[in-house]
């Protein structure tokens, strides 16, 4: 999970979520994601496509690229949505310092507050080789 974690935070400046639309695939990018309670959580707005379609089909997909090492990272893992929990809300705001100009605030019942769960994860070089591979 740090793994994983510290290449989606600090190895990248954007990640892509794969989500699927339908029967179709959809990707977008994505931002930080920060690490509270041993959990990778991400933010986004309930009112979002993206939102609507992480809590039809959980199974999400998220692929980030490292240019200085060459590196990929490739998560499969599952959303749980946890807009309930205010720490974590918390955390997210403090975190980021645009958070709560964007519309990010404990009163807002748009703001959503999403971990991966089930985490395979693998990091693979230019070439196609495993570098690093993980579960959760």
């Amino acid at each position: 999970m740090e793994k994983v974690f510290d290449f989606l935070k600090h190895k990248t400046q954007v990640n892509f979520v794969a989500t699927i639309d339908g029967d179709r695939p959809s990707l977008r990018p994505f931002g930080d994601p920060i690490l509270f309670a041993n959990k990778i959580y991400m933010l986004t707005c309930k009112s979002k496509a993206v939102y609507q379609q992480m809590m039809k089909n959980p199974q999400v997909c998220i692929v980030a690229y490292d240019e200085p090492s060459d590196t990929w990272l490739r998560v499969n893992a599952k959303v749980v949505d946890d807009s309930d929990n205010m720490e974590a809300k918390k955390a997210m705001i403090a975190e980021f310092d645009w958070a709560e100009e964007a519309g990010y605030t404990l009163d807002n019942p748009d703001f959503a507050a999403l971990y991966l769960t089930e985490i395979k994860a693998e990091i693979r070089d230019a070439e196609g080789e495993v570098r690093w591979r993980g579960e959760s």
